[in-house]
């Protein structure tokens, strides 16, 4: 977060950008200071902002908190009080990185996939959710995949959007074969793409697009599908890149009146509480993180490129994080990685 903070500097007294920032605590230092996992405070602060910019919580200092005040109950209600129902998150192999991917370079270089989550429904939120004690040492647990139309509609329609500006080539993966939410899922899919001629539409079954993925997965572009199947695929296609530091994501809500999101912006790599306070983690996904902002919520397009370029070169010139160090390449800590990719946007 750190290197974000000088990056954003940088590119206010370049004159790039007229940002004002402010700061709060989420997660396991919010609990430490408010007994919460997020104060209102600092919610009301999320809830002002034009965007959040988010780190990562977690760690097992707190593993025994209540449950309603875990570190991870404070992005929960982020994500909940800001209704951000979009979650995109890119799969991209810089060309330099194509060698630490556990696949093949010619599979993986050039690969550039974004998966579009729904992330406010389905089985993590459905109602009944319950573990119930039938006697005689037997129990039953009960989770509920929930899906309305709405939900479903407005969810394909960021992907289509998305897929405009990208490859026009959307996937919708669902499990219509033996769920009834997956044939709501498609029934919806199949009528929005019915207003995006200019998009060429294709179904898939989620367990065939978990397979794909490993096989071919440069036969996507743009693939939407529910909270639970987002959630594994995404983590899937993650790894194709070689490491989960690398990879931003955005977390969007509905346009307000005047066509503006709420949103949040992450990377998707974990809080590594055995690195923290090391200077040794990799601030790239951080960085990305706010190349997505620049793109989604300010319409900073040439300046994201410049920012994504400027990742893409250093990591050309050999520089690299330990996290995804490689044999005679120069591995340099969070401080020195960040200063280099400013010094190359810059250039």
């Amino acid at each position: 977060m750190a290197e974000v903070e000088k990056l954003i500097s940088w590119t206010n007294a370049e004159q790039l950008t007229d940002f004002t920032t402010d700061a709060g605590l989420v997660g396991g230092c919010a609990f430490d200071k408010y007994g919460e996992a997020i104060s209102e405070e600092d919610m009301g602060k999320a809830l002002g902002a034009d965007a959040v910019i988010f780190g990562a919580v977690g760690g097992p200092k707190w593993d025994k908190v209540p449950y309603d005040k875990r570190p991870e109950a404070g992005l929960l209600r982020l994500r909940k009080d800001l209704q951000l129902f979009a979650n995109l998150r890119p799969a991209i192999c810089y060309p330099a990185l194509a060698d630490a991917s556990a696949l093949k370079r010619e599979i993986v270089e050039g690969l550039d996939i974004l998966i579009v989550r729904e992330l406010t429904g389905g089985v993590y939120f459905g109602e009944p959710k319950e573990i119930t004690d039938l006697g005689n040492g037997q129990k039953r647990a009960v989770d509920t995949q929930v899906y309305e139309t709405y939900e479903i509609d407005r969810i394909c329609r960021v992907a289509f959007d998305l897929a405009r500006t990208r490859n026009k080539l959307v996937h919708s993966a669902d499990k219509k074969n033996v769920m009834k939410s997956g044939v709501l899922w498609d029934e919806v899919a199949h009528a929005v793409a019915a207003d995006y001629s200019d998009v060429h539409f294709q179904h898939i079954l989620a367990d065939n697009c978990a397979m794909q993925l490993v096989r071919n997965p440069k036969q996507f572009d743009v693939i939407v599908t529910d909270n639970l199947f987002g959630d594994i695929l995404s983590d899937a296609a993650a790894m194709l890149t070689g490491s989960l530091g690398m990879l931003p994501s955005a977390s969007l809500g509905a346009p307000d009146a005047k066509g503006q999101r709420k949103a949040l912006y992450e990377p998707v790599h974990g809080s590594a509480p055995d690195i923290a306070g090391k200077g040794i983690a990799n601030p790239i996904a951080m960085l990305a993180s706010f190349a997505m902002a620049l793109r989604y919520s300010f319409n900073m397009v040439e300046l994201a490129n410049r920012l994504e370029g400027a990742i893409a070169a250093v990591l050309g010139s050999g520089m690299r994080t330990g996290d995804i160090a490689q044999d005679n390449r120069k591995t340099v800590g969070t401080e020195e990685m960040g200063a280099a990719i400013r010094k190359a946007l810059a250039a």
